[in-house]
């Protein structure tokens, strides 16, 4: 049974007071003002959740931490919440509305020292958004706006669910490894970020873009049996009577001269 709703913890939308819809715009229909301006104060704060994962992601690539699958995690989610926060602007202008520019803040993850901070800072963040998104789809419902609240039901609170799910495991897992929580990098950080399954299929799309100048394996078998043929010979002539150095396939490279030079070089090198 669904709980009342008004028994439903409320919180307050990052809404945008001095946000006015277009007057001029021809293809808004059924887009309530109050909507509208929920979503841009929605898009700022998705920003501001891009800043700050992408501040985390920064720290854990620095130096002295030096946990770079980690730091990757951190800036592939960071660009996941970018993408998002387009969408929303995307949907605004398809509806016939428009996000008005915002001042960012500055990320208050400067505590966040640590693998368990940063860890549990994000997870914050997400249920943070993600008590948002239901509110904005209360709100959507209410006034009579089905395609918002379909909208952000399917493209929004569904992904943001699978990420708080996803940062629970990694916090189980840091607590079982005794990761550290006052930025003193310790084995258990170094654990979570060479064998965690969730950091290392972060960065796998990304290494596989790369272009390689050289072929791959499959492509160098041939060269590679070229190469050990004059090792077999090598090997063959190791129990004649000259120098090893004289007899390495030394013959196959003479050019062959148009006056027989050449071939008297080669029969010369085949009397040692």
């Amino acid at each position: 049974m669904a709980e009342p709703r008004s028994k439903r913890p409320r919180v307050t939308l990052p809404a945008c007071p001095a946000h006015r819809p277009l007057p001029a715009s021809r293809v808004r229909h059924g887009f309530p003002a109050a909507v509208e301006e929920a979503l841009c104060g929605l898009t700022a704060a998705q920003l501001e959740l891009h800043y700050c994962l992408q501040a985390l992601g920064e720290y854990f690539d620095q130096s002295h931490v030096a946990l770079p699958n980690i730091s990757k995690f951190f800036l592939h989610q960071a660009l996941e919440e970018r993408k998002a926060a387009e969408q929303l602007m995307k949907y605004q202008q398809e509806r016939g509305g428009h996000y008005c520019s915002k001042t960012i803040q500055k990320p208050n993850c400067d505590y966040a020292v640590g693998l368990m901070k940063a860890l549990e800072l994000a997870m914050v963040q997400w249920k943070t958004m993600l008590r948002y998104f239901e509110e904005l789809y209360a709100l959507s419902v209410e006034n009579a706006d089905p395609h918002s609240a379909s909208t952000i039901k399917k493209q929004f609170i569904g992904p943001k669910i699978q990420k708080i799910k996803l940062m629970g495991d990694l916090l189980t897992n840091a607590r079982r490894l005794d990761c550290s929580q006052d930025g003193r990098n310790s084995l258990g950080d170094y654990f979570m970020d060479r064998l965690q399954k969730e950091f290392r299929t972060s960065i796998e799309p990304e290494s596989s873009d790369h272009c390689s100048p050289y072929p791959p394996l499959q492509q160098c078998t041939g060269a590679a049996e070229g190469l050990k043929r004059p090792q077999r010979e090598c090997s063959q002539h190791r129990n004649g009577i000259g120098p090893i150095y004289a007899t390495i396939h030394c013959t196959t490279m003479l050019p062959q001269c148009n006056d027989g030079t050449g071939a008297k070089v080669k029969q010369g090198r085949e009397g040692l």
